[in-house]
């Protein structure tokens, strides 16, 4: 199988992530926290070194602020609904996930607070504006994409963040289809509370996610239980990271995404985002000269910047459709709207939704070739 489905999940895992597994299954058998006893004490280690990994690799500076969930969606419905308040707004891009939107609009449907989408620009200043209009005294906090999952367009962080503090209002990332690519110092960027997978960018196995706290605002619970401290009490502990962490961690998947997040840094950031959007500029330059399709990122706008995927579409067919194609001669992508239905309804593309592309570290010139062939093949019958 060739794989272009990376904006999901990364495939294949570094050897030493597959590795890295099998161990913590063999040794580290024990619940961390839990036990006063030789694996107990090796398990609670080994989160604690991932929790030190991530913090220095996010510049977080502060390991006891790293939250691992089980994924970016349990992330950002920890942000989302822990900063919620009866009466309070939200503002989004209209590029975002259903992992936002899905929380915010339950939300709203229970009475508890109202969200809009800001329109974004083809410039940051544009984007920032629209967000800027979209404030009102109520507002909760900002939550934004990092690049859309769809589209690949990378969305002014920073300069959101600092619109956010501007209104002395919270600013929360979803780094879903960035981390681990475009490089982000959670200190430097002003970023309140960041939300990202272990299973894409950072090479991690599945079940594996993390938010990054970098905000003195205390976050209300989702969900309480064990621990592993303060056991007589009967009310959540106040302190990260066991506030947000109760029950038995994933120990495995935790301790394959510290080797992800090692694969990473020996790779290089930059290094890892060069050599995919060299890839992706010869796909897209490949597609946008092929009859009947359509490609819906600009890679190389002179305004815009991209995360290392893209878009299109074959005039006639369902991207359904053309993905079914693909997978019959052995080409994994994504098609349909991808969980993000503001995203197709800025761009345009909800009735037939859009095939998307995305490389990894993985991705081989062989690989571009055998995809570009058969789009080529597919779109001449439409």
């Amino acid at each position: 199988m060739i794989y272009f489905d990376n904006a999901a999940t990364t495939y294949p895992k570094p050897r030493a992530v597959r590795e890295t597994v099998s161990r913590a299954l063999t040794q580290l058998g024990a619940n961390p926290g839990r036990g006063g006893h030789e694996m107990a004490y090796a398990a609670a280690e080994e989160i604690y070194g991932v929790r030190t990994a991530l913090s220095q690799f996010f510049d977080l500076g502060a390991p006891e602020n790293v939250i691992f969930t089980k994924n970016c969606t349990e992330a950002l419905n920890l942000v989302i609904k822990g900063l919620a308040r009866p009466g309070c707004h939200f503002v989004c891009s209209d590029l975002e996930h259903n992992a936002v939107t899905r929380p915010l609009e339950t939300l709203k449907q229970r009475g508890v607070c109202t969200w809009e989408a800001a329109c974004t620009g083809e410039t940051e200043e544009k984007t920032v504006a629209g967000f800027q209009a979209c404030i009102r005294k109520n507002t909760a906090a900002i939550i934004c994409t990092g690049a859309s999952n769809v589209f690949g367009k990378a969305l002014p962080l920073e300069k959101l963040a600092a619109l956010a503090h501007a209104h002395g209002i919270p600013f929360v990332a979803d780094l879903a289809q960035t981390a681990g690519i475009l490089p982000l110092s959670m200190r430097k960027s002003g970023i309140d509370f960041a939300c990202a997978p272990g299973h894409k960018g950072l090479y991690g196995p599945m079940g594996t996610g993390v938010l990054l706290c970098n905000s003195t605002a205390r976050l209300e619970t989702l969900m309480e239980g064990g621990t592993g401290n303060l056991s007589a009490q009967l009310t959540q502990p106040e302190n990260y990271p066991e506030r947000l962490e109760s029950g038995t961690l994933n120990v495995p998947g935790i301790a394959g995404l510290g080797a992800g997040v090692r694969t990473v840094q020996q790779n290089g950031v930059s290094e890892i985002y060069a050599h995919e959007m060299h890839i992706m500029r010869r796909i897209a330059e490949a597609l946008s000269q092929m009859p009947n399709v359509r490609l819906y990122t600009a890679l190389d706008s002179p305004t815009e910047r991209f995360a290392p995927l893209l878009s299109f579409t074959i005039r006639g067919m369902h991207s359904e459709e053309v993905g079914a194609a693909l997978a019959r001669r052995g080409i994994a992508v994504r098609a349909g709207l991808h969980c993000a239905a503001l995203a197709h309804q800025t761009y345009g593309t909800t009735a037939s939704g859009t095939v998307r592309v995305c490389p990894s570290i993985f991705t081989k010139e062989q690989d571009v070739k055998s995809l570009l062939n058969s789009v080529f093949q597919i779109a001449k019958k439409a």
